[in-house]
């Protein structure tokens, strides 16, 4: 951790350069949702290989850069791609966005991912909100020296996702007019897809949908003190008993976009009413 804040300093003082918006919400955008940086304004905009110290996806779908704007007036940092811990980077470095974010004066967290579902209730296309999860990815970004200065030592996990920030996400769905389910999302550490037998342990654990993101930047926000909300679109049936096409990236790719402006909606809706 000490050398995490050496890096930060870097990545930190170089965005100072680009951009005097101290922004209040950091968003981290998961596959297929990088249309809606677009909706930043008066943004600035930086590739993560231009940023020193800053980690670099190889993902398809996940464009690798750094936005800093407005978002319904509101000053926003929004990480479009992700990265993967299955890419062969160390956890620390999975969830430095949101120690960066943090730096830059962020105290709220909206995280996105598509996932697969577990449970018959959710089908594609279906928007899940985030109400706990299992970290099934065998690792942590506090694994290894801690630095006070960072987080504490042994941050309490029981409210990882912010109650209000979840009502309000729920209240934003019904004045809007779209369902949005509430579940627990399991990360795993991926890149393959789940078996069935996989699949059916993780739906006896309580498990609704499943992906290979979010847990780590999650117990970062919550290690740096920073609530979070976090929205799944469900981008393919996990579920071993639901018939279907075999899962593909393109396919999960194309599915979370048609679901797109729903999770804008959303996003914005947060962004709007936690910031005031």
């Amino acid at each position: 951790m000490p050398a995490l804040r050496h890096h930060l300093t870097l990545t930190t003082n170089f965005l100072a350069k680009h951009t005097k918006l101290r922004p209040k919400v950091a968003l981290i955008l998961g596959s297929g949702l990088g249309a809606l940086a677009g909706a930043l304004t008066d943004a600035v905009d930086l590739a993560y290989r231009d940023l020193p110290s800053f980690p670099v996806t190889t993902v398809q779908g996940h464009r690798g850069r750094v936005i800093v704007g407005r978002l319904r007036g509101a000053p926003v940092v929004a990480f479009d791609g992700r990265m993967h811990l299955y890419e062969g980077l160390p956890m620390w470095q999975v969830a430095y966005p949101v120690y960066v974010a943090q730096r830059m004066g962020a105290s709220v967290l909206i995280v996105t991912n598509a996932a697969g579902a577990l449970v018959e209730s959710l089908r594609a296309g279906d928007v899940m909100l985030i109400r706990d999860h299992l970290n099934l990815t065998g690792d942590s970004p506090l694994r290894g020296e801690n630095d006070p200065e960072v987080g504490e030592r042994f941050p309490d996990m029981r409210d990882a996702y912010d109650k209000r920030l979840l009502a309000i996400a729920q209240e934003v769905a019904r004045e809007r007019g779209f369902p949005v389910a509430v579940g627990v999302y399991a990360a795993v550490l991926g890149p393959s897809y789940e078996t069935g037998a996989e699949a059916k342990m993780l739906r006896i654990l309580g498990a609704d949908a499943v992906g290979m993101s979010t847990v780590p930047e999650v117990i970062a926000a919550r290690h740096a003190g920073i609530r979070v909300a976090g929205i799944s679109v469900i981008a393919n049936a996990a579920n071993p008993e639901v018939d279907g096409a075999p899962t593909t990236h393109e396919s999960v790719q194309a599915t979370v976009n048609a679901a797109s402006d729903r999770v804008r909606s959303l996003v914005e809706g947060l962004v709007e009413r936690a910031t005031t």
